[in-house]
């Protein structure tokens, strides 16, 4: 489990085929220190398990079903990468609970900078922006954000100078793909009223209604 806080980036020192998947060496830096292996760690936004450990740099196999899901397939050695270690137990959650399971990619189309910040508007494939809601939680490259607006193609985040700053996003542009995985907690509660009112219900006012609930509050 993790938060979407982002503790710093690593660098990509190599990749490798391996076996159908992808053999990835990143250098943790300063978060190498009390790592061990088997550990997980979240490389944009994907959870992945230190399989070796020399130094600060840490291996990693990434499997055909992660490559298919996610960006990692497209890594290269010299590229910036966000990491955060897995959770501890006794921990403060500083975003939202994340997973690491990378539901999909998404593409920027736009980046709007507002003095020292900026709003990104990121287009998604329609089954990813129906598990999303305005003013929830989204993990985009394993950064957690608020959705700011969203609409039938896209979505838009804010960004403050302090994860600019801290994260690959200050390097970002236009055409850029990132992986989303959208909030577990949106995700239960939309299987659980679609298994309520039948696979092809749609949960329009009148299936609500007939729940009890009124559709204006």
């Amino acid at each position: 489990m993790f938060t979407g806080i982002v503790e710093q980036t690593g660098l990509v020192r190599g990749t490798r085929p391996r076996g159908g998947g992808l053999q990835v060496e990143i250098d943790l830096g300063a978060l190498a220190e009390g790592t061990r292996t088997g550990d997980s760690i979240s490389v944009n936004g994907v959870c992945l398990t230190v399989t070796a450990l020399q130094n600060t740099t840490a291996v990693f196999d990434v499997s055909p079903e992660t490559l298919r899901r996610s960006t990692l397939k497209t890594l290269r050695s010299g590229q910036k990468v966000n990491l955060e270690r897995a959770m501890r137990a006794d921990g403060r959650f500083g975003g939202h609970f994340v997973q690491g399971h990378v539901d999909g990619i998404g593409r920027i189309a736009e980046i709007r900078r507002r003095g020292d910040f900026a709003e990104f508007r990121i287009e998604a494939p329609p089954a990813l922006l129906e598990q999303m809601v305005e003013k929830g939680s989204v993990a985009v490259d394993g950064i957690s954000l608020t959705i700011a607006s969203l609409d039938e193609k896209s979505f838009t985040v804010a960004l403050i100078p302090a994860t600019l700053a801290q994260t690959t996003w200050k390097e970002s542009k236009t055409g850029d793909e990132v992986n989303i995985e959208t909030d577990i907690l949106v995700k239960i509660v939309r299987n659980l009223l679609h298994k309520t009112a039948g696979s092809s219900a749609a949960l329009d006012p009148e299936v609500l209604r007939s729940w009890g609930y009124s559709p204006n509050g």
